[in-house]
């Protein structure tokens, strides 16, 4: 999400585009959504591309 908009704000030394703000403001959506609601559409797609939860670890 910062890496988006340091690529998005003019002010940046690492600016690109200000579509790169679109990012950044659909990540933060999500972020706030998956708050209220507990899902989070990342973790549905990456279970889509076949990455497993990781195991918690006893040690």
């Amino acid at each position: 999400m910062l890496i988006s908009l340091a690529l998005g704000v003019e002010a940046s030394p690492l600016f690109v585009s200000k579509h790169f703000l679109w990012v950044t403001g659909f990540v933060g959506l999500n972020l706030f959504q998956s708050a209220f609601t507990g899902l989070c559409p990342l973790v549905n797609i990456l279970h889509k591309l076949g990455v497993q939860d990781q195991k918690p670890s006893c040690g």
